[in-house]
């Protein structure tokens, strides 16, 4: 069971050089295709400012952006193919230019995994939002998360997953095989659990946990009850104590016409995640 082919969006943040360098190692650990996609999008930026502008002076702004963007996407581009050539890897660049959340969508849909970055506060605008949401939503693809901080030279060694017995969370368990590195520590830890055959079982996490260890995997199974304390901070307090370096959960939203709204645990991790974190719908 290994990944085939992965894409990973890249773009001019600080932060794109990490995630290139860990969709490298998913994709030389698994011996697959590698997709570095950049996306040129003015219209948020534009959108913010149409207010204020005439139509000329949007028609300016739309056009210097747009070049700005497509200089960053040859640079960025050329650290692509240097990182491909460097690690013998087999790899493809794609350039678009449009929505950046429907395009990345639309090509997560033909990958195994789909590599993206967390939104940095630093960032006035809900792009990389907005992209997370529609590739979890509207793809069909599990994606794996970055943190905007941190240098990951790792990933999928030690590994927490988040089980609560849902669909979404056997999803995520189960796209995670390929990303868990061989001979990981895997901890499968349900929180505040229901026991019984119409909660988590009578040994929670146990029948998920077999299941794993029959991909290979040396499982172990943990219950932490705390209902004064969110899942989310409990998840992230746990992967820190053990110095995770990957994270595996299942993703929850509802939709608001065409906005789908993070669920509070999926929302907690996204905003406080020190860990990548790999997440199914």
């Amino acid at each position: 069971m290994a990944l085939k082919d992965i894409l990973v969006h890249l773009d001019e943040t600080a932060a794109s050089p990490t995630r290139l360098r860990l969709a490298a190692e998913l994709a030389r650990r698994n011996g697959a295709h590698l997709v570095g996609l950049f996306v040129v999008d003015v219209m948020l930026p534009v959108l913010a400012a149409s207010d204020a502008s005439s139509g000329a002076v949007l028609a300016e702004m739309i056009d210097r952006m747009r070049n700005d963007a497509l200089a960053e996407a040859t640079k960025v581009e050329a650290a692509f193919n240097e990182t491909i050539r460097r690690e013998g890897l087999s790899g493809e660049w794609r350039l678009a230019e449009g929505s950046g959340a429907e395009l990345v969508s639309l090509h997560a849909r033909y990958a195994d995994l789909t590599v993206l970055g967390q939104a940095s506060p630093d960032d006035g605008l809900p792009t990389a939002t907005a992209i997370l949401s529609a590739a979890l939503f509207d793809s069909g693809r599990p994606v794996l998360v970055v943190p905007y901080a941190g240098d990951f030279t790792t990933i999928g060694t030690r590994v927490l997953i988040g089980w609560n017995a849902s669909a979404q969370a056997a999803r995520a368990a189960n796209d995670a095989i390929p990303v868990i590195a061989p001979g990981a520590k895997v901890i499968v830890s349900s929180v505040n659990p229901r026991r019984g055959i119409d909660g988590h079982g009578e040994e929670p996490g146990a029948d998920i946990a077999r299941h794993l260890a029959r991909h290979g995997l040396a499982v172990e199974v943990e219950h932490t009850v705390a209902p004064e304390v969110g899942a989310g901070d409990l998840l992230l307090n746990r992967a820190s104590e053990i110095s995770a370096d990957l994270i595996v959960m299942g993703a929850y939203g509802h939709s608001r016409l065409r906005e789908t709204i993070l669920g509070g645990v999926t929302r907690t991790l996204m905003k406080q995640m020190t860990a990548p974190v790999l997440m199914a719908h």
